[in-house]
C-alpha cells in the first residue's frame, strides 16, 4: 500500500500594494479647533478638493459649514467666516467635481443650495447662494454630482424621492426637477454611480439594495437578502460589481459583494466585528483598493479587489486611538505623487475638534514618478454637458495623467466637426514643437509600438553585449549536464525579461489609446 504524504503550503499572493501604510499628518499639518457638527446622521460631513476643505459645523439658529483653504493648517480661528444660508441643519456637502470653486449643500430646511466660493477663500460670511433647489417636501439627506456630465446634481430626501437637477438653467430658484425617481419605500441611505454615470445604485432603510437607470428612473435590479442588511452601497469601478456594508442577521458588521447584473444572491459576505457604528466604504478604481472606515472606530481596514475568486484580499489596517465621526477624501489629482501617495483621508475627530489628514502610501525607494501605481485617472473636465446627458447620452470620464508636467488646463482640444483627427482649429492647444496634441499622441503611438521579439533581443544585445546571459565569445555548446542546466536557466530569465518588456509596451499602448479616445469624445461633443 502506497502512503501519500500531504504537505501544506501557504498561498502567497503577489501585490504591489501589500505594504501600503497609513501616515497621519503632524499636528501642525492638521486643522485644529473646528466645531464639527454633532448630527447623528450617518454621512461623511466633510468634502475635500485640491483647493479647499469643507466641513459641516455645529451652530445655533440655522445651518452652516466651514470652507477652509487646504494650506491653512493649524489652529482655525473660532470666528472664521462660514457659509450660512440654510434655515435648518446642514446634512451633506459635496464639491462639484469639475469646478473647485463650486459646492452644493442640503439641509433639514428641505432645500439644496449651490454656492460659489471666492478663489481667495471665504473672508466673510456667505449667505446668498448662486442657486436654490426647491422640490423636496421633507429634509434633504444626501446629494451626489454626476461623475461625467457637467452641472447635473442628484438629491434624495425623507420624502423617499430622488430628484435630478439641471443647473445650467438660468433661474436662480429652481422649483421643478428634470426628473423624479420614486421606487423607494423608505429613506435612501446612500447613492453611488458607476464609472460613466449610466447606472445608479442605492441602499435604503428597508434594507434593500437597488440598481436604477437614472435616465428613465426605472428599477433594473433589487436585492432583498435576509442574511445581509445593507446600509451603504458602492459601485466598484469597471469591475461590474457592487459592494455593500451593513449587518448580518446576528447584527455583526458585514461587507458583501454583488454582481451588478444579478442581485438575487451575493458573491461574497464577510463578517468583520460586533461593533455598532456604520461602515463607510471607499474605493480607488485605479489601484482596485477598498477602504472600510467605521463610524466611531479608530481604524481603517483596506483590501484589494479582483474580478475573480476569492474577490477580496485583506491587506492590513491603519490603527488609531482617536474615533472618527466622518471622513473626507481627496480626489486623485490632489495627491502627492512624489511621496507615492495613493489615497488621502481627512478624518473628523469630534472629541478633539480636529481634522486629521491620513495619507495611504506605497513604500518605494525611488523618488521618481511611479507609473505603475498612477494609471490614467478621471480628471476635472466634464465629458459632456447637462443637456447631452438628459438626452440619454453616456460617456466615459475624461482621463488625465498625474505625472508632473502633464497637467494642462485644457488637456483635450476641441476638434472641428467632419474633419480628420489631425485637423484642429488654429487656436487650440499646440505642443512646444508646434504640433497638435493629436499628432503628438499619434507620434508617440508609433514610437511606443511594440517591437518583434527578435528586434527586442537585438536591441538588448547591442545594449548589454550579452546573449542569453553569456558573453558572445563564451557562447559555446554546453559540454556537461550542469552547463546545460545553467544555460537553460539563463534562457528562462531572458524570456521572462522580454515578456515584461512586452507587457510594459502593451500598457503604454492602452494609455495612448485612451488619450485618443478622449480626443475623439471631445470631437463628438463639439
Amino acid at each position: 500500500m502506497t502512503i501519500t504524504k500531504m504537505t501544506w503550503r501557504p498561498q502567497y499572493r503577489s501585490s504591489k500594494f501589500r505594504h501600503v501604510f497609513g501616515k497621519p499628518a503632524t499636528k501642525e499639518n492638521c486643522y485644529d479647533g473646528v466645531p464639527i457638527t454633532r448630527s447623528v446622521h450617518d454621512n461623511h460631513f466633510c468634502a475635500v478638493n485640491p483647493k479647499f476643505i469643507a466641513v459641516i459645523t455645529e451652530c445655533a439658529g440655522g445651518g452652516a459649514f466651514l470652507v477652509i483653504s487646504l494650506h491653512h493648517t493649524g489652529k482655525v480661528d473660532p470666528l472664521h467666516p462660514r457659509v450660512s444660508g440654510h434655515k435648518g441643519n446642514v446634512l451633506d456637502v459635496k464639491w462639484n467635481p469639475f469646478d473647485d470653486y463650486c459646492i452644493a449643500s442640503c439641509s433639514e430646511d428641505t432645500t439644496v443650495k449651490i454656492w460659489d466660493i471666492p478663489k481667495h477663500g471665504v473672508l466673510k460670511n456667505i449667505t446668498v447662494p448662486r442657486k436654490e433647489l426647491q422640490g423636496h417636501s421633507r429634509r434633504v439627506g444626501l446629494i451626489e454630482w454626476h461623475p461625467t456630465a457637467n452641472n447635473v446634481l442628484f438629491s434624495t430626501a425623507y420624502d423617499y424621492k430622488i430628484m435630478m437637477w439641471n443647473l445650467d438653467c438660468p433661474e436662480q430658484v429652481i422649483k421643478n426637477p428634470v426628473k423624479t425617481i420614486s421606487v423607494h419605500s423608505d429613506v435612501v441611505l446612500s447613492m453611488s454611480f458607476n464609472t460613466d454615470g449610466s447606472l445608479l445604485a442605492t441602499s435604503c432603510k428597508d434594507k434593500k439594495t437597488r440598481v436604477i437607470d437614472p435616465h428613465t428612473g426605472s428599477l433594473l435590479q433589487e436585492a432583498n437578502c435576509k442574511s445581509h442588511k445593507a446600509s451603504k452601497v458602492l459601485f466598484l469601478g469597471n469591475l461590474k460589481m457592487l459592494l455593500s456594508t451593513g449587518t448580518s442577521r446576528w447584527n455583526h458588521r458585514q461587507i458583501a459583494l454583488w454582481d451588478q447584473d444579478d442581485l438575487s444572491v451575493s458573491l461574497l459576505e464577510v463578517d468583520l466585528d460586533g461593533s455598532s457604528g456604520v461602515l463607510f466604504p471607499f474605493y480607488d478604481p485605479d489601484t482596485h483598493m477598498l477602504y472600510i472606515a467605521g463610524k466611531g472606530d479608530g481604524n481603517i481596514r483596506y483590501y484589494e479587489i479582483s474580478s475573480e475568486k476569492p474577490y477580496l484580499q485583506f491587506l492590513t489596517e491603519y490603527r488609531s486611538h482617536l474615533p472618527q465621526k466622518g471622513m473626507g477624501i481627496m480626489p486623485k489629482r490632489g495627491l502627492d505623487v512624489s511621496a507615492c501617495e495613493v489615497f488621502r483621508f481627512y478624518k473628523l475627530v469630534t472629541i478633539k475638534s480636529l481634522i486629521e489628514p491620513i495619507s495611504m502610501i506605497v513604500p518605494r525607494r525611488s523618488e521618481s514618478y511611479q507609473e505603475d501605481i498612477y494609471p490614467m485617472t478621471a480628471g476635472n473636465k466634464p465629458a459632456m454637458t447637462a443637456d447631452e446627458w438628459f438626452r440619454g447620452i453616456n460617456k466615459d470620464p475624461v482621463l488625465m495623467s498625474l505625472k508632473p508636467g502633464c497637467k494642462l488646463s485644457e488637456p483635450y482640444p476641441v476638434l472641428k466637426p467632419k474633419e480628420p483627427l489631425g485637423a484642429l482649429e488654429p487656436k487650440c492647444y499646440q505642443s512646444p514643437q508646434g504640433q497638435t496634441e493629436v499628432m503628438v499622441i499619434q507620434e508617440r503611438m508609433k514610437t511606443d509600438e511594440p517591437k518583434p521579439l527578435n528586434d527586442l533581443k537585438a536591441h538588448d544585445k547591442s545594449r548589454s553585449g550579452v546573449s542569453n546571459g553569456c558573453e558572445p565569445l563564451a557562447c559555446t555548446p554546453p559540454k556537461t549536464e550542469n552547463e546545460l542546466l545553467q544555460m537553460f536557466y539563463r534562457q528562462q530569465d531572458e524570456i521572462r525579461r522580454l515578456r515584461d518588456l512586452l507587457s510594459q509596451r502593451d500598457v503604454r499602448i492602452k494609455q495612448l489609446e485612451l488619450e485618443i479616445k478622449n480626443v475623439r469624445n471631445s470631437q463628438g461633443s463639439s
